[in-house]
């Protein structure tokens, strides 16, 4: 049988009521024992690192989590982390980056609702994660939930109750898995080269939400603070240039000066394209500035997290960025 480490970090899957709401406190032995069956596919040695609500994690703990897989890489054969939801898909991407290469299944799991009430989705999400990181037979980084499975960089929550939360962005699931069985959607060949761990992250990234009427001088205050701007704009991406809100001029000057522009799209499917229009076509030939294309939001933040203690200079980081990583990108320009 596998050896299967299993991680807790907290979220709902390990909560209880308090007079203050919901926050975690059960132990990660204790959500072991309410599955007792996925012992019969692999022997589980669990250990709690963390302890948070996942509003609460920080690229800090992202560090602590893959070093904490790191330690234990050579004495398992798989690793499942129990982590809230909320910023589940953060850490999906964040540790496709931290680890890299991985020829063991990482698998990041967790529920809607806590393990010790009544009706709860946490034991399925359980029994289906340690049954995939036995049997799968393929490393990688991967959300498992709902009895979909997620690339690490593809994940994205979309329902804040209900238990199908979770979908993969631009990209088909990798895989569905439930009743002890796995069908896998995503043909793969054995990943070549070793696996490699990073260990360093810079969080300076600043993830900006265009709306109508936004002063552009925003972007003067947010590279006082932030080494990388992420903008998202409207549809297909592009930036105003009309009249006294020209985001297009002050990106262009900040741009030039070194700072790291992305463009992304509020619009959750299909991603950018700035070749389509005039507000996304003169920011493109004007300014060394970077697009998503097809990658989410959270794997943007999360890639420039892990690009900019390597380098800031932009020939370098736009090199980083477009090279694909766990399946993160498919298109770029």
């Amino acid at each position: 049988m596998k050896n299967i480490l299993f991680i807790a970090t907290g979220g709902t899957i390990s909560s209880l009521r308090t007079d203050l709401g919901l926050a975690p406190g059960i132990s990660p032995e204790k959500l072991i024992d309410a599955v007792p069956y996925v012992r019969n596919w692999c022997n589980v040695d669990a250990i709690k690192i963390l302890d948070l609500d996942s509003t609460n994690m920080q690229p800090e703990h992202w560090l602590e989590i893959a070093d904490c897989i790191r330690e234990k890489y050579d004495e398992y054969d798989g690793f499942v982390i129990a982590h809230g939801t909320d910023t589940m898909a953060y850490t999906g991407a964040a540790l496709s980056y931290l680890i890299q290469k991985p020829d063991k299944p990482i698998v990041l799991t967790g529920s809607q609702r806590p393990t010790g009430t009544g009706i709860t989705d946490a034991p399925k999400n359980l029994l289906d994660s340690f049954h995939f990181c036995s049997y799968c037979g393929h490393g990688g980084v991967f959300i498992v939930f709902d009895g979909k499975v997620i690339v690490g960089t593809r994940a994205r929550k979309v329902k804040t109750r209900s238990y199908d939360a979770f979908e993969s962005i631009n990209f088909p699931l990798f895989a569905l898995t439930g009743d002890q069985k796995i069908v896998r959607y995503i043909s793969t060949e054995p990943l070549s080269g070793q696996t490699k761990f990073f260990s360093r992250l810079n969080p300076k990234v600043f993830l900006l939400k265009l709306t109508p009427g936004m002063e552009p001088d925003i972007l003067y205050y947010a590279v006082g603070f932030y080494d990388a701007i992420i903008i998202e704009s409207y549809g297909s991406g592009g930036l105003p240039f009309h009249e006294k809100r020209d985001f297009l001029s002050i990106t262009k000057k900040l741009s030039d000066q070194g700072k790291i522009f992305v463009l992304a799209t509020q619009t959750m499917l299909e991603g950018s394209d700035l070749q389509l229009y005039e507000v996304g076509k003169r920011i493109h030939e004007n300014a060394e500035i970077l697009e998503t294309c097809d990658m989410t939001v959270e794997a943007a933040v999360a890639k420039l997290m892990w690009i900019l203690p390597q380098t800031q200079r932009f020939t370098d980081v736009k090199k980083l960025f477009y090279t694909p990583v766990n399946y993160d990108i498919c298109w770029g320009v």
